[in-house]
């Protein structure tokens, strides 16, 4: 404890004796400083015990007096000193009712106590309690330790909490509460997740203050918030709450639980490269369809994921530009994306596919500056999302680095899948407020989903979910399910230019024949295919008798040199046709 008024006081060897301000004894002395100067304000820095002779001041001035005291207080001093049996026999009058006014403690110093007795008196029990706190301090990290090696992070938080006398949490990559003490603190850094999502995207280590502040009258307790991690991302954060700030040996204790949870959570560069290579192992035997000896490698690491149903999901990232301008030229034309269903509204305001559980894009556009709050916009971030989802459900996990792309392994309707959803939600949403305002290009984070599967029809799953990403990526969206592609319309996919101009050029003669006015050949072949060939029905769709639809479909086969009797002929003329159809 710092040594205050009162402790001096009670300092058998200073004899010093209090004049005036009894009632302000307890304030803290950060140092004992002798001045004579009139005015020594500017040398002040606040929580100073002043010592004086009055050497230069004219104490039995009460107008002096109170302008003196005043200037003092104004500047933090806490105490004055005043030396009897030098420059006068006893206090003046003047500078004790000043004093009093002021609540200023006025100390009296005998003759036979010099000013240094006291400095030195200040100094060492400022000393002492150093020492003390660096003494808590190590006990307390012994503590700390202990608890790590015992009770893991749970009980190293119940322990830093008792130290620092509050409560403290450990939060997840996602910003998630893993555990507090007190149980009751729980709830309250629920509500601080906001602040350490901001946290983590700063690079570590990287530390906050929020709440109140002490003497702000708020009474809410001030939290300091942590990064943990040895990476430029951090895996996790801790959050420390108290009433005060803290003191040296809490401060040691915060640092010593940082260094331990930071152990804690990252494990070894050794370890986590064998887990990845005994992932990347298991997933090749899974795709040579070995199913059996994947499973066998997988052991307790991953075979709980092979015994039920998976996903596979692919991430990676894609530029910004080219998916930008499809969605744009999507926006134009009124069509939907490639694989696309029809939607239906939900109640909660999202845009949902028919047959599919999942929201897609919400339908309420955040601001741009929301934009900033959503998790970085790559296969990394995804990673660590999923990985801290699976982790809180207690869920396997396989994430298997493939080059550019990052391939994930997770059970079917499990936490880690519905992390990658929401999170691809998220994305999405934000999209529709970058893709209109100007702001700076970026790579963006595209997710290709297959069906469900089992180890068996691994290969089969892995092929979906590429073919997923090729859609993802084409299209401009974040994330597309296989079974969506499996739901949807092929009709879609004709937006391509290519395909438009191969449609052009498959029917350019007919579109020529029909500019010079020598007859409708390709409404006339529109009709006749919507009909299946029917004669009757087709003619008359056009309002012609069956025998001029039947010249105009030998007209179609003499100019295009090719026979609709063929079914591969037909399956592309009506393709060409809905091709060209808005033009």
């Amino acid at each position: 404890m710092r040594p205050t008024l009162a402790s001096l006081v009670q300092h058998s060897a200073l004899k010093l004796r209090v004049r005036a301000g009894e009632d302000h004894l307890d304030t803290p002395v950060r140092w004992a400083h002798v001045s004579e100067l009139a005015d020594p304000v500017p040398y002040m820095e606040g929580g100073e015990l002043l010592l004086i002779t009055a050497l230069k001041l004219d104490a039995e001035d009460p107008e002096a007096m109170r302008r003196y005291v005043k200037r003092l207080v104004g500047a933090g001093v806490v105490g004055l000193g005043f030396a009897v049996g030098v420059n006068y026999e006893d206090i003046p009058d003047a500078l004790v009712e000043a004093a009093e006014a002021e609540g200023l403690p006025l100390l009296e110093v005998p003759r036979r106590t010099p000013f240094l007795a006291i400095s030195k008196a200040v100094s060492a029990a400022i000393a002492a309690d150093q020492y003390r706190a660096v003494t808590a301090g190590f006990a307390a990290q012994r503590e700390l330790t202990k608890q790590a090696l015992s009770g893991g992070p749970e009980g190293l938080l119940a322990a830093l909490a008792a130290q620092v006398d509050g409560w403290a949490a450990m939060y997840d990559a996602s910003g998630a509460v893993v555990a507090a003490a007190p149980e009751w603190a729980a709830r309250r850094a629920a509500r601080l997740t906001p602040d350490v999502e901001r946290l983590h995207r700063r690079t570590a280590p990287a530390s906050a203050v929020v709440g109140g502040s002490p003497g702000d009258g708020s009474g809410e307790d001030r939290v300091e918030l942590h990064s943990l991690g040895t990476g430029r991302r951090p895996r996790a954060a801790l959050a420390v709450g108290t009433a005060s700030t803290l003191g040296t040996a809490e401060r040691y204790a915060v640092h010593s639980a940082i260094a331990l949870l930071t152990l804690t959570t990252e494990r070894s560069r050794s370890l986590h490269a064998a887990e990845q290579r005994i992932g990347a192992a298991v997933l090749r035997m899974l795709l040579a369809g070995q199913p059996d000896h994947a499973r066998a490698v997988a052991g307790d690491l991953y075979g709980e994921l092979l015994d039920a149903p998976f996903r596979v999901i692919l991430a990676e990232t894609a530029p910004a530009s080219a998916a930008r301008a499809h969605a744009r030229g999507a926006a134009t034309d009124g069509g939907a994306g490639a694989g696309e269903t029809e939607g239906t509204h939900g109640g909660d305001g999202s845009v949902r596919a028919k047959d599919n559980s999942h929201a897609r894009v919400p339908a309420a556009k955040p601001s741009a500056a929301a934009v900033a709050d959503v998790a970085a916009d790559d296969p990394t971030a995804l990673a660590e999302l999923v990985e801290a989802a699976a982790a809180r459900a207690g869920e396997a996990l396989l994430v298997v680095p493939d080059g550019e792309r990052l391939v994930l392994l997770a059970a079917d309707g499990g936490a880690a899948v519905r992390a990658c959803t929401d999170h691809a939600a998220a994305l999405e949403g934000a999209r529709t407020v970058i893709r209109e305002e100007p702001v700076e290009e970026h790579d963006e984070l595209v997710v290709g989903l297959s069906a469900p599967t089992g180890p068996i029809a691994a290969a089969t799953a892995f092929k979906q979910a590429e073919q997923a990403l090729s859609v993802a990526r084409r299209r401009g969206r974040c994330l597309v399910e296989h079974e969506e592609l499996a739901a949807g319309s092929v009709l879609p996919l004709l937006a391509d230019d290519a395909v438009r101009a191969f449609a052009d050029g498959l029917l350019r003669a007919l579109h020529e024949h029909d500019a010079r006015g020598r007859g409708d050949l390709v409404a006339s072949l529109r009709a006749w295919l919507s009909r299946h060939g029917q004669w009757d029905a087709a003619a008359a769709d056009l309002g012609v008798h069956r025998h001029t639809l039947r010249y105009r479909m030998r007209r179609v086969e003499e100019i295009l040199g090719r026979s609709l009797d063929d079914p591969d002929v037909r399956m592309e003329l009506w393709l060409a046709l809905k091709a060209t159809a808005s033009e």
